[in-house]
């Protein structure tokens, strides 16, 4: 009579190990370097992709800290057309048909108008509306503008002021008049730099048995701000 054999024991996919090699153990230096290698890839990973945000958001922390010592020297440029007969009149009717007070962006055509004139692209933009001018806001980063039609004399307006670039990487850092886009830019770059600090954190741990200036390090950056918030922030 043959001998009995046991059948085959199902291993989780973790632990199977390939031909010839034993399965790292839960627990064990194979299984903790391993954990350390993810931790690692996910740790550089995430600082590259932070790098270039990090380095403009602590600079410009720098320069808004520091805002009124630095001199900022406003250059304003004005441009002025003159509208058609044909786009004046159709920016008077819908005017009239909008109503006073009515916020709505400029038809395509005087969008182009806009853009072959002035050079100045407003997109879909809503402008204000009345019976006299229509009006349209156009802030940036670093600056301001504005674009006036008057109904009443054709004329056409546009005036930008540049703050300088100081001002605008400033507005980047805290997402002024900077768009959808950037705003998830912000958001992406926040995650990503919670994921570094929490990777880093735990990198630290790893290390700390045989790293004893990790704690105390670790605990004087987290103690610091909370004893000047305390002390001296009311």
């Amino acid at each position: 009579m043959p001998a009995y054999v046991p059948p085959p024991v199902d291993l989780p996919a973790a632990d199977v190990a390939p031909a010839g090699r034993a399965a790292p153990v839960r627990g064990s230096p194979a299984r903790r370097a391993q954990w350390l290698k993810t931790l690692h890839q996910w740790h550089w990973i995430s600082s590259a992709l932070c790098l270039a945000g990090m380095l403009l958001f602590a600079v410009t922390g720098i320069t808004l800290n520091h805002s009124g010592a630095i001199e900022a020297r406003p250059q304003t440029t004005a441009r002025q057309a003159v509208l058609p007969d044909v786009l004046l009149a159709a920016l008077q009717a819908q005017a009239a048909e909008l109503g006073e007070g009515a916020e709505a962006a400029l038809p395509a055509a005087a969008r182009q108008w806009v853009v072959a004139e002035l050079a100045v692209r407003v997109g879909a933009r809503p402008a204000e509306w009345s019976a006299d001018e229509v009006y349209l806001a156009l802030p940036r980063p670093g600056g301001d503008a504005w674009l006036r039609f008057d109904l009443q004399t054709a004329e056409a307006e546009y005036e930008l002021t540049e703050r300088g670039w100081i001002a605008w990487a400033n507005d980047l850092h805290k997402g002024r008049n900077s768009g959808t886009a950037w705003s998830w830019f912000i958001d992406l770059f926040a995650v990503a730099c919670v994921l570094f600090s929490l990777t880093g954190l735990l990198i630290l741990q790893a290390h700390a048995a045989n790293r004893p200036a990790v704690w105390p390090v670790t605990g004087l950056g987290l103690a610091l701000p909370l004893l000047l918030i305390i002390l001296f922030i009311h």
